[in-house]
């Protein structure tokens, strides 16, 4: 099964690239490539003559691992050749990358554990040629620099060597997004690899490169766009999705504006896709923005503000490099120009993961609860220093409408959320509103991960130097909304001549601007011991 994919290559012909055409011209002469060839033929001969393919006079996985090994040799040089590198066909690494291509998901795994482990960073040359440096200082000037440059080239792993190679191909660049999104997918099945962790360090730095914001560019989709950007922006859309074309020509049409970042080696492919509606001011809720009848005409004079209200990053293989932030300065440049009075500029974002992290803090209260065993102790948490979820009369009325009074409130309030059934009975939807948004002012403003916010959206706009502005409550009353986050939405502003030094303290002191209203609500939620965050937004 591990090689089935070269196998079938092999099949239709392809053997390699070493038969017919180009490949021969290609291969012509190299011993190794040749004998690759015949390994492979001897393995599909091993195959069709075992039932398993696991006994073709040599060891499948032993030799499908010797094989990567001589392919990547055969691109990247061998250790020994140093800075020495050879010249090479593009032939070879294209074929490498048409192999790579064909595997199973299963030996995509493989071939990455190879190359990370058999081609990285050799520690004994970066030990060796740290140790000279002391010496090398001692004789001269030009002496340091040529043994620093030595340390410099042994801490670089044999693997760039390949993604420089693989970067130069047609199409090249987008094999290696792909890459790394395989290798992102094969981290999250792993508990701990640092060679695999390495690679993709090291590719997403080459990517960071490449993707840089002067390298890319900004296009507006409209209706009049070609079909295929217009599907992939429909596919793409992750925040809210799309149910037709009706819905995606309305989220191109008037008072919209969607705008994506493409690149050079991808001209076809979006790497990030951000949707903005044009208002008269800043928006509360989502419905009035995806299901507002599609008009015709556009009165300039009426808009005074954009609202991002969707961002997605399309491509896996780019997680960690910087585009959306990029895309929203640019996006606004843009807007400013089209629209002289355009003043405010804000997202309306989701809140992922606020219901779990409500669920979570429930269980930790009903843990220490049944440990204690003390009902008092849902009300007042789990410890003196926690501060509570609910007050005792608001879990209380709780079970007064779930009709639930000998079960424990909290046990109660949990399953509700769990299954969106609050949002059924109107008394249900008004008690809860208080105690959610204190809630969820807490979980943005004040929970934290390495001193950053917790929340992905949340540190996204603040890294930008927005303002953690307004909570909108019954903002998104889809399904989904629902299930994130309750239904509420958040408000990130960006006051342009602040970005800058809001970003820099955030990053800097972990300091996170904040709203009268954010703020009261998150001191109602208990955990901010005085008015330091007191506020002139």
């Amino acid at each position: 099964m591990f090689l089935r994919g070269v196998w079938r290559s092999a099949r239709v012909g392809a053997d390699l690239a070493c038969c017919t055409g180009r490949g021969t011209d290609m291969l012509q002469g190299s011993f190794k490539w040749q004998r690759l060839r015949k390994i492979y033929a001897h393995n599909i001969s091993g195959l069709q003559n075992s039932v398993d393919g696991a006994e073709s006079g040599v060891s499948s996985p032993s030799l499908f691992t010797a094989t990567i090994s001589q392919m990547v040799t055969e691109i990247i040089g061998p250790k020994e050749a140093g800075l020495k590198k050879p010249t090479i066909p593009e032939g070879k690494t294209r074929h490498l990358c048409d192999v790579y291509g064909s595997l199973s998901t299963e030996d995509k795994a493989t071939f990455l554990r190879v190359v990370s482990r058999q081609f990285g960073t050799d520690h004994d040359e970066v030990l060796k040629a740290a140790e000279g440096l002391p010496q090398a200082k001692e004789k001269s000037e030009a002496a340091l620099l040529k043994a620093e440059e030595r340390l410099q080239a042994a801490l670089v792993p044999r693997y760039h060597d390949l993604f420089v190679q693989i970067g130069r191909l047609e199409g090249g660049v987008k094999h290696l997004v792909d890459m790394r999104a395989d290798t992102l997918d094969l981290l999250s099945t792993v508990k701990d690899n640092a060679e695999l962790r390495s690679f993709s360090s090291c590719l997403r730095e080459m990517l960071s490169h490449w993707f840089s914001a002067g390298l890319l560019h900004l296009q507006r989709i409209t209706w009049e766009s070609s079909c295929d950007i217009l599907q992939k922006i429909s596919e793409y859309e992750a925040v809210h999705p799309m149910k037709n074309w009706s819905d995606l020509k309305r989220r191109v049409g008037p008072y919209r504006r969607c705008f994506i970042f493409t690149h050079s080696t991808m001209p076809r492919e979006p790497m990030v896709v951000l949707h903005t509606a044009l208002t008269n001011q800043i928006s509360d809720n989502i419905q009035t923005i995806v299901s507002t009848p599609i008009l015709d005409d556009e009165d300039v004079e009426d808009i005074n503000t954009a609202i991002f209200y969707s961002i997605t990053s399309t491509q896996k293989g780019l997680q960690g490099v910087e585009l959306g932030n990029y895309l929203i300065k640019r996006v606004v440049r843009e807007l400013q120009a089209e629209f002289p009075k355009m003043t405010q500029f804000s997202s309306l974002s989701p809140i992922p993961g606020f219901r779990d992290w409500l669920v979570g803090e429930i269980n930790k209260v009903l843990s220490s609860t049944e440990s204690s065993s003390s009902e008092d102790s849902g009300v007042d948490g789990p410890s003196s220093t926690t501060p509570a979820l609910l007050t005792s009369a608001e879990l209380k009325k709780v079970a007064e409408i779930a009709g639930k009074e000998d079960v424990l409130p909290l046990v109660t309030l949990k399953k509700l959320l769990q299954t969106n059934q609050w949002m059924g009975a109107e008394s249900m939807v008004e008690t809860l509103k208080d105690p959610l948004m204190r809630l969820c002012a807490r979980y943005l403003y004040l929970e934290k991960r390495r001193g950053y916010a917790v929340n992905p959206v949340a540190n996204f706009h603040l890294r930008n130097g927005a303002v953690l502005w307004r909570l909108n409550w019954q903002a998104d009353t889809n399904p989904r909304g629902i299930s994130q986050s309750c239904g509420i939405m958040v408000n990130y502003r960006y006051f342009l001549g602040d970005t800058m030094r809001n970003s820099q303290r955030y990053m800097e002191e972990q300091h996170i601007e904040a709203s009268q209203q954010v703020i009261d609500l998150a001191q109602a939620a208990g955990g901010v011991d005085s008015p330091a965050g007191k506020s002139n937004l």
